[in-house]
């Protein structure tokens, strides 16, 4: 099994961490943005069914 040859410095895991959190910052701003256009009815970006089109 691999095992880490040296302990790994605070301030390297601290910017590991924030790149982390920030890949998941940008992708929930994304979503947001997303869902934001489709329920104000600007999206033109993708297709998607309303309730309106399922019960006919």
């Amino acid at each position: 099994m691999a095992v880490p040859k040296k302990r790994t410095s605070k301030s390297r895991k601290r910017k590991r961490k924030t790149v982390w959190a920030a890949k998941a910052q940008k992708i929930a701003r994304k979503a947001f943005s997303q869902a934001r256009s489709v329920l104000t009815g600007r999206s033109n970006s993708f297709y998607y069914t309303t309730n309106d089109d399922i019960s006919k």
